[in-house]
């Protein structure tokens, strides 16, 4: 982080505690909510935030960056709907229809973002779209340029509610399984994902001096390598569409290292929270609801045995 930063002796849970003591965040430093991406992994990070909102800590953070379902689920926090929000999660008609992978036998992707985003949270369970606009808190969606492989910010092209869905959208577009390129501001993206999928980075580059982390892997737990058919299907597509960011995805292999090596770098300036040790896995495509409840309980729990003795809800 800047030095002006560096020189700032205070941890990730005093600035939380005093932010929530005084309600203000006039305190110097820059407090941002990071959440890591991972298709229905997000599911971890959903029940995370549904407890950061349940501790009174929604209003606390200067900014939000999510990727993917971390985009997401940082726009439940700041529409006010967290725990609403999460009830898609354990929907088995909504995540039925959200992901069906035999719709890739009609040559259809797995994913139905646009159903997700424009018929469940624009109607089945409403996302307060003009609550995120209007909030003080920025909510920053990551996403890849196809042309140049790098992650964008896409929070500059966010000015109504359309183009609020539309960068989710774009964060969250994995290539081939849930679609073509998303169109914004100009450019072409796909998932936040293929650059970053915990977006420490981008929240630094853009001066944050502290960071509250969402991680969606236990801390034993490594990404598996793509399948064999995904590598090849997947990376033919992307070669011949997004030069850019086929590149970007040939390096995701080292990615969750430098993504890891960069967080410790920050020491007390970060705090991480992950699923518990015995937390199971969750594939990115899954849709067993009785895995995503216990998932989303296991989140929850993790940030209350976290944070909870840190302030005392009102």
């Amino acid at each position: 982080m800047s030095s002006s930063a560096q020189s700032v002796p205070v941890t990730v849970s005093e600035v939380i505690r005093g932010r929530w003591a005084s309600g203000q965040r006039s305190d110097g430093h820059r407090l941002v909510l990071v959440i890591e991406g991972g298709g229905s992994r997000g599911v971890y990070s959903s029940g995370m935030v549904q407890a950061l909102d349940e501790l009174g800590l929604g209003g606390i953070f200067d900014a939000v960056y999510g990727t993917s379902a971390g985009a997401i689920n940082g726009a439940w926090l700041l529409c006010g709907r967290a725990a609403t929000g999460m009830r898609s999660w354990t929907d088995p008609a909504i995540m039925r229809r959200a992901i069906d992978p035999r719709r890739a036998l009609r040559g259809r992707p797995i994913f139905d973002l646009h159903y997700l985003i424009h018929q469940v949270y624009d109607g089945i369970e409403p996302m307060d779209f003009p609550a995120i606009l209007a909030n003080p808190t920025s909510l920053h969606p990551i996403a890849t340029d196809i042309k140049t492989g790098q992650s964008v910010d896409l929070r500059p092209h966010i000015v109504d509610k359309t183009t609020l869905m539309t960068a989710l959208r774009a964060s969250a577009g994995l290539p081939l399984l849930a679609g073509p390129p998303v169109a914004l501001g100009g450019g072409s993206f796909f998932d936040g994902g293929l650059t970053e999928t915990v977006p420490i980075r981008s929240a630094v580059r853009a001066g944050a001096t502290h960071a509250l982390v969402l991680r969606t892997r236990r801390t034993d737990e490594l990404r598996p390598p793509a399948p064999l058919l995904h590598r090849v299907v997947g990376g033919g597509y992307m070669r011949a569409i997004a030069p850019g960011a086929y590149r970007a995805w040939s390096r995701r292999p080292g990615q969750q290292a430098i993504e890891d090596r960069f967080l410790a770098d920050l020491g007390d300036r970060v705090l991480q929270i992950h699923p518990p040790a015995a937390a199971p896995p969750v594939d990115s495509a899954a849709r067993d609801t009785d895995l995503l409840a216990r998932a989303l309980d296991l989140g929850r729990t993790a940030v209350h045995a976290l944070l909870g003795s840190t302030v005392q809800p009102a």
